[in-house]
């Protein structure tokens, strides 16, 4: 179990560190960049935590489907260089920050003594339920009908996608 929270401290530190580049970074591609790394890290967090499929669909659509469309407007828009903030002189918004990094860091501080002086372990049914296998037995059981319905009205929408641009063309 020790090598569970060992990667989960390695993934969860990539993932702050890879957080703070996305929002820091003057270049709006690196900031892409690292917020698809993070999403990668997120998506490990969640194998650690033994949610297979919260993995998957993090990889699929938040790393694939979402970065695409974010780097596709940064690119349409074709940022230039943004004119830069008067950095001398006395800054609220640096205190403020400041004084916000040091109340997490606290509190990362608390939650780790806290989590080290009471280790709990992940019972066999919450790692079964997080499996792609137990989801898939609940939904095409329990949800077969609404799931079905769902897939008529994707490809009705489809369809209907494809004949309007049919009509545009000619």
């Amino acid at each position: 179990m020790e090598a569970q929270y060992l990667f989960f401290t390695i993934l969860a530190t990539l993932a702050v560190a890879s957080a703070i580049v996305t929002i820091t970074s003057k270049n709006p591609v690196a900031s892409a960049i690292a917020l698809i790394f993070h999403f990668f890290m997120l998506s490990g967090l969640y194998l650690t935590l033994q949610a297979q499929f919260v993995a998957v669909v993090q990889i699929l659509v938040y790393a694939g489907a979402i970065m695409v469309l974010v780097v596709f407007v940064i690119m349409l828009l074709n940022l230039g260089k943004e004119r830069e903030l008067d950095s001398e002189g006395f800054n609220t918004r640096k205190i403020v920050g400041g004084l916000f990094a040091a109340v997490l860091i606290v509190e990362f501080i608390a939650i780790y003594m806290s989590v080290s002086l009471h280790k709990e372990f992940i019972t066999k049914e919450s790692i079964d339920q997080g499996t792609i296998e137990a989801i898939g037995k609940v939904l095409f059981a329990n949800y077969l009908v609404p799931i079905q319905a769902i897939g008529v009205l994707l490809l009705a929408a489809i369809v209907g996608a494809v004949l309007l641009a049919k009509r545009r063309i000619n």
